[in-house]
């Protein structure tokens, strides 16, 4: 075996986490090789491309996109030569079953004229809300994301901090001490639902996110955010790091109590000096681990993990254009509170439901034939704990919100489609190895958050690493991206004179 060999570095699953990842291994010097299971890199972050429609398989709400230019910017390149973001305004447009809107905006006249529009006293309690939101940024993102959790310590040396910020306190509880309009509680604690979490439950440290996009706003990449996985695809290759795509892993080969190699389906052994796993940690632990490498503890810590919500996604295409629906809108239905219980606690599919429905075309025109709207709607929905065969299920519940949609915001829409399909949480478990089908790895409530989730570096595995989703700092592409500055800090330093140089070739984006 080489010195290259020895020295390399493989990365698990191609979503952002592992892209992410395999840059910032690769800045260090490491040879790296990025293993994906599908057809197409991403991960969550897929791509459908159907009749001339792009639609984007998972995220699409890009905030801190500074997080993106750092992983060009650390290899000596530019990000706008390889991807180009633009702002969102407004953020989101929430909608409410008695007909009113709310523009959610980054500039704050507009914003606080909205609230007294909705209930004058709420307008001082915001300005506090937002001091609040803002305090719990600095110390919660600023201070805190991209640091390991590894110890009972690290958790334990913040807990006086995150009892004065009231970190103790859920989301919702948070909110509803500063405003006091149940329509505008609503705008400010859906954030959470973006990540995986239900706002009654998850701790208000991720009232940060409200912050976050105050400073840095909201955007989308031209082409979509498959756009900014084919930079990073890119990227990579030009650092001579492949990412080799159907390539599913079989097993994480352990000697001596650390990670030596990698092995896939197919066969092939690779050796390595460590692995990086953007996998579901539930998964990787249960099924590429021998339980033999595995402890009881983490055996019952997998088995005892809350899963986050499932998620519904609808694609459609229409031969007309809805100009009066903006790029990203919240659509809220006539429960909030009772609607969470059934999708988190009572695992029961609802006749009602609340939206994401996102309309990039109104920013990037060219993911849709000329004249053209391309959609996709996102609905919140139980697990697959809830035992519900969508494959029944789900082009009735997909009619039920096309119906929904048609009768309140896209008139004459189903006569207008001219593409539909659909993804169930069974897409998420089956092709995404997502455990339960879950949209985002496990909940982020407080007893799974930080030291509580799990760990960046394997506790059983020696040379076993976590990014993604399923780790600390958690879900949301800021989380996932930085879970691989997490990283960095916890990964050994390639051994001396075994660094492979980086090549200083730069592209510009073709004309």
């Amino acid at each position: 075996m080489n010195v290259e060999e020895q020295q390399q570095v493989v990365v698990i699953g191609s979503g952002f986490g592992g892209l992410s990842a395999a840059v910032r291994l690769r800045a260090m010097g490491y040879p790296v090789v990025v293993l994906e299971a599908r057809d197409q890199p991403g991960g969550r972050a897929g791509v459908f491309e159907v009749d001339g429609y792009t639609f984007d398989a998972g995220p699409t709400v890009i905030t801190a996109p500074y997080l993106f230019e750092e992983l060009f910017e650390m290899v000596g390149r530019q990000m706008s030569d390889y991807v180009e973001m633009v702002p969102v305004d407004p953020f989101y447009r929430v909608t409410f079953p008695d007909g009113s809107e709310f523009d959610y905006v980054g500039d704050e006249d507009r914003l606080l004229a909205q609230i007294e529009a909705f209930n004058p006293r709420d307008v001082e309690g915001y300005k506090k809300l937002a001091a609040h939101s803002e305090k719990i940024f600095k110390i919660g993102y600023e201070e805190l994301a991209d640091e390991p959790f590894d110890t009972l310590m690290d958790m334990l040396r913040i807990v006086p901090t995150m009892i004065r910020l009231g970190n103790h306190r859920t989301v919702y509880s948070m909110v509803a001490k500063y405003i006091k309009d149940e329509r505008l509680r609503q705008v400010f604690t859906f954030q959470p639902l973006l990540v995986g979490g239900n706002p009654f439950n998850v701790t208000s440290i991720y009232l940060l996110i409200h912050w976050l996009e105050r400073k840095w706003g909201v955007h989308f990449a031209k082409g979509g955010t498959t756009a900014i996985v084919s930079g990073l695809v890119e990227l990579l290759e030009e650092l001579g790091v492949e990412v080799r795509l159907s390539s599913p892993v079989k097993e994480i080969e352990v000697g001596d109590g650390g990670a030596e190699a990698v092995v896939t389906e197919s066969g092939e052994r690779i050796p390595c000096r460590f692995v990086v796993s953007n996998a579901d940690p539930s998964f990787t632990y249960k099924h590429l681990i021998d339980e033999r490498h595995r402890s009881k503890h983490t055996d019952r810590k997998v088995d005892r993990v809350k899963q986050s919500m499932g998620l519904f996604v609808g694609y459609f295409g229409t031969n007309r254009k809805y100009p009066e629906v903006k790029h990203h809108t919240i659509v809220l239905g006539p429960r909030y509170k009772e609607l969470l219980k059934d999708i988190f606690d009572r695992k029961i599919l609802a006749e009602d439901f609340s939206l994401y429905l996102h309309r990039p075309t109104e920013t990037d025109p060219s993911l849709a034939p000329e004249g053209h709207d391309g959609f996709y709607v996102l609905s919140p929905v139980p697990n697959n704990e809830s035992g519900i065969n969508w494959e029944e299920t789900g082009e009735e519940y997909f009619e039920r919100i096309l119906e929904y949609l048609e009768e309140r915001h896209m008139p004459g829409l189903r006569e207008a489609m001219t593409v539909k399909f659909w993804k169930t949480p069974d897409y998420f478990e089956e092709e995404l190895r997502s455990v339960a089908g879950a949209g985002f790895g496990p909940e982020p409530r407080l007893s799974q958050s930080a030291y509580f989730r799990y760990h960046n570096r394997s506790e059983d595995v020696e040379g076993l690493y976590f990014v993604g989703a399923g780790v600390h700092p958690g879900a949301g592409l800021p989380g996932v991206v930085t879970s691989a500055k997490v990283l960095e800090k916890l990964v050994p330093q390639p051994a001396a004179g075994a660094k492979v140089e980086i090549p200083a070739v730069k592209r510009k984006v073709s004309a």
